[in-house]
């Protein structure tokens, strides 16, 4: 199994910054991408962004595109989000996952970092 321990939201005003971090653990594993997801409140859950682990590819959705940045530390197994300009139509809850290829084929889900941002 893989756990996936999410830290970095809080409650920011409009136009500010967050890093959100999701740090994975586990007896052992490997990752093939890293992706988060957001759900706004009273919404479905949706894409933000997703970066792969074993080369520099990095996607993002458009309503994030040039203003969040998503990164990785390979040796520490390690994955952030950069958030900048900030909008409350950010306010969610981000959630990262990882896909694996050990010990299985599969994803596994982090619990969630509460994000809101006031105007």
């Amino acid at each position: 199994q893989v756990q996936l321990l999410e830290s970095g939201g809080g409650l920011v005003q409009t136009g500010e910054s967050l890093t959100l971090s999701c740090e994975a653990s586990g007896r052992a594993f490997r990752i093939i991408a890293m992706t988060w997801f957001r759900q706004p409140p009273g919404k479905e859950r949706e894409y933000v962004a997703d970066i792969a682990w074993e080369d520099d590819g990095a996607l993002y959705s458009d309503s994030v595109k040039g203003r969040f940045t998503i990164s990785k530390d390979i040796v520490n197994n390690k994955g952030y989000l950069q958030m900048n300009n900030l909008n409350p139509d950010d306010t969610a809850i981000y959630y990262c996952n990882v896909a694996t290829s050990i010990p299985r084929t599969g994803v596994f889900w982090g619990q969630g970092t509460q994000v809101t941002v006031f105007s």
